[in-house]
């Protein structure tokens, strides 16, 4: 089954993050040594995801069995429009 997510914040990230690790029942320490950071720091990435690098990412999301999709969204409706 294919759930797709709709990320717009930094913290939804880290709240994805961190539940397709629970999900996939690892630790912080033993996705940490997966992807080549500590515990602390995948930690802290999960709490404040604003600081992971697209390095980082994209071997989290590898590690976690998740695909980064960018997709481009339709411009919001003017103002005038609502």
């Amino acid at each position: 089954m294919v759930m797709k997510h709709v990320l717009l914040t930094p913290i939804q990230i880290g709240h994805l993050l961190q539940s397709a690790r629970k999900a996939a029942g690892l630790s912080q320490t033993e996705l940490g040594y997966r992807v080549g950071l500590s515990q602390s720091r995948l930690s802290k990435l999960e709490l404040n995801p604003g600081s992971v690098t697209v390095d980082q990412l994209l071997a989290l999301c590898g590690s976690l069995g998740l695909e980064l999709t960018l997709q481009k969204r339709s411009p919001p409706a003017p103002a005038s429009e609502w």
